[in-house]
């Protein structure tokens, strides 16, 4: 079992940035590889960014390349995703969660551990 918490959300305009981050305990961090996730009202969860176990690998979703970067510390058993140039449509509740595998994936069925979510507004 993974404990996962994410935080950094917030509201801000378009054209701006955030940083993420997940903070892990429960088990060995570096097991396996993470992702972000994220879910925006009457939407289906989506994937973002997923990184390997020892952060050796990155995969990105069409829509955030070039804009967001994954990256893991594992001493620190934390993960962020940094958020540059922020669209509206880019407003959701972002999730950190756990694979079942090492190398990078981008199926909400290959993560087994969730944390909770934090909100992340982006304005015009």
């Amino acid at each position: 079992q993974l404990r996962l918490v994410e935080s950094g959300g917030g509201l801000v305009q378009a054209g701006g940035s955030l940083r993420l981050s997940c903070a892990a305990s429960g088990r060995t961090f570096s097991s396996y590889a993470m992702g972000w996730f994220r879910q925006a009202p009457g939407k289906v969860r989506e994937f973002v960014a997923s990184i390997s176990w020892n952060g050796g690998n990155t995969y990105y979703a069409d829509s955030v390349k070039g804009r967001f970067t994954i990256s893991r510390d594992n001493s620190k058993n934390a993960m962020s995703l940094t958020m540059k140039s922020l669209k509206p449509e880019d407003t959701a509740v972002y999730y950190c969660a756990d694979s079942r595998y090492t190398a990078v994936t981008d199926r909400v069925t290959d993560f087994g551990s969730w944390g909770k979510g934090t909100q992340v507004t982006v304005s015009s």
